[in-house]
């Protein structure tokens, strides 16, 4: 009898036929690209065609990944932010084009008074850091988070350029988010977006599923200083480029979830751009939501909103990554040098090292492939797109 290849065996889920190119895709990670625990959900048509998972929750391999595991998302969680913002100025809690500090009166100060929430959205407001350098653990503190950002002045003038705000933009969205709703990010993805789909994500996870959730497996070396910094981004001679960049990664040190991921205290925090945790299933389920209404068939955004969300609003040469970025509100866009299948019109946000949410409403369909061992080199990681070219080849290149 043939030995079955025992990593083939740690798959599990189910797949329809015509997709079976998926599931080799996904067994092939694990055989020869390094994968160590993950699961992929697609919907088409707002019907699970796959719906897989596999590979191990530690690094031990001692616990498998199962059906319900959960894994910190990192920024796969800014698609879902949008999401909820979208949603909440379709419902007029929200307004695009208001002033941020009509809501929050201190961000007014250093001449940000017309920063808006679009601004903030497209990654246009002058603020991917903080620039007095914070004590270890500020990320835990909303409030000095906040605070520090709408008291400093932006690194660039609002609105003349673009630089993805890696980990402040849920701070920044978030805090609007609280005053326009008198709820905190997570209780407001429950109330309008997870609740209502029953769907297994969460910002500040509950304490009761603590025992669920994936160990992230990869370097995390506790870059502390500026000695340190400068090992992940050689300084350019531009004192202030310099900080923009060390500090939108490593201040406070742990900000980026170095060093801290898997602790207790990251996975209950509230920092919506980096620290949500959820399901691939829950990741698809959002986006099908988000192009075909709610399990009750409300709209959540309309067609119009939406269009402009998608519209692009910043493009070309990112202050802070180096090299071109393209957003709409929230979401990132398919470029050429990061393509989402075939479709320009995709849209969705990366997480680190591969994980990723997005969807094609060209095709109909909702993606999602979430990872505990984060892996390629900077934006490119090829385990995610081998998955989406074995989609989009059972698809018939639609």
């Amino acid at each position: 009898m043939q030995r079955q290849d025992p990593r083939r065996a740690s798959t599990r889920g189910r797949c329809d036929a015509r997709f079976a190119a998926v599931r080799e895709a996904f067994i092939e990670n694990f055989r020869d690209l390094e994968e160590l625990g993950a699961a992929v959900h697609i919907r088409v048509d707002g019907r699970p065609v796959v719906d897989l998972w596999g590979g191990h929750r530690d690094a031990a391999r001692s616990m498998p990944w199962e059906e319900d595991t959960l894994v910190n998302v990192y920024s796969v969680g800014k698609g879902v932010l949008a999401t909820l913002t979208l949603t909440l100025v379709e419902r007029g809690l929200l307004d695009l084009d208001l002033p941020v500090a009509h809501l929050w009166p201190e961000f007014a100060a250093a001449e940000k008074g017309g920063v808006t929430l679009r601004t903030l959205l497209a990654h246009r407001a002058g603020l991917p850091a903080a620039r007095r350098r914070l004590p270890e653990g500020a990320m835990f503190d909303w409030s000095l988070m906040c605070g520090e950002l709408a008291a400093q002045r932006p690194f660039w003038e609002p609105g003349t350029a673009h630089g993805y705000h890696v980990n402040t933009l849920g701070y920044l969205v978030g805090e609007l988010i609280r005053r326009a709703t008198g709820r905190d990010v997570g209780a407001a993805l429950a109330q309008w977006i997870t609740g209502p789909l029953e769907a297994d994500f969460f910002c500040g996870l509950p304490r009761s599923h603590l025992g669920r959730v994936a160990e992230l497996v990869a370097p995390s070396p506790v870059p502390t200083g500026p000695e340190q910094w400068a090992v992940a981004f050689p300084p350019t001679g531009d004192a202030e480029h310099d900080l923009l960049v060390w500090h939108t990664y490593f201040n406070p040190s742990g900000l980026s979830g170095h060093g801290v991921v898997n602790t207790e205290a990251w996975r209950l925090a509230q920092i919506p751009s980096t620290n949500s945790h959820g399901t691939a299933r829950a990741v698809a389920a959002i986006y099908d939501a988000l192009l075909r209404g709610g399990p009750d068939g409300e709209t959540w955004v309309g067609k119009d909103l939406l269009s402009e969300a998608l519209r692009i609003h910043s493009d070309g040469d990112d202050i802070v990554l180096g090299r071109p970025s393209r957003f709409g509100l929230g979401f990132q866009l398919a470029q050429p040098s990061r393509p989402l299948g075939p479709n320009p019109e995709a849209f969705g946000h990366f997480g680190y090292g591969g994980s990723l949410g997005f969807a094609d409403p060209v095709a109909g369909v909702a993606f999602a492939y979430l990872t505990n061992r984060p892996w390629g080199v900077r934006w490119q990681a090829p385990r995610t797109q081998r998955l989406i070219d074995a989609l989009y080849a059972c698809l018939g290149g639609a």
